[in-house]
């Protein structure tokens, strides 16, 4: 199962570092975009986004006026489901997701993973 965690950081104090440390430590493939070209964890991010094939869910951490620009790319992947993370909540995008087929949950990639439901 392979997750894009959207809004990358190679700060360990921000949780999409910690996101992707705990995607890894659970098995999972993980795939990253942010704003800058650099590694965490041995994950290259990438800066510009890239058209994978076997996306299952995307993770954001992005706020919702940042997301505009992902919305195409997002629906593009036609992930299973996206997952908001408490402040990237954004009902435009609901919208849009739901008109596409794809599932969405305000949930905490972090908490689903500790309780082990991701």
């Amino acid at each position: 199962m392979k997750t894009l965690v959207l809004g990358a950081s190679t700060n360990p104090d921000r949780y999409a570092y910690k996101a992707i440390a705990s995607l890894l430590s659970y098995g999972h493939d993980v795939v990253a975009i942010g704003k800058k070209s650099e590694t965490v964890l041995g994950i290259q991010i990438q800066t510009q986004p890239e058209l994978y094939a076997d996306i299952d869910t995307v993770t954001l951490y992005v706020n919702p006026t940042n997301q505009r620009e992902y919305y195409d790319y997002i629906i593009a992947l036609k992930p299973r489901r996206v997952l908001f993370n408490p402040g990237t909540e954004n009902p435009e995008l609901f919208t849009l997701l739901t008109e596409n087929g794809i599932a969405y949950e305000a949930a905490c990639t972090l908490v689903l993973l500790a309780t082990q439901q991701f």
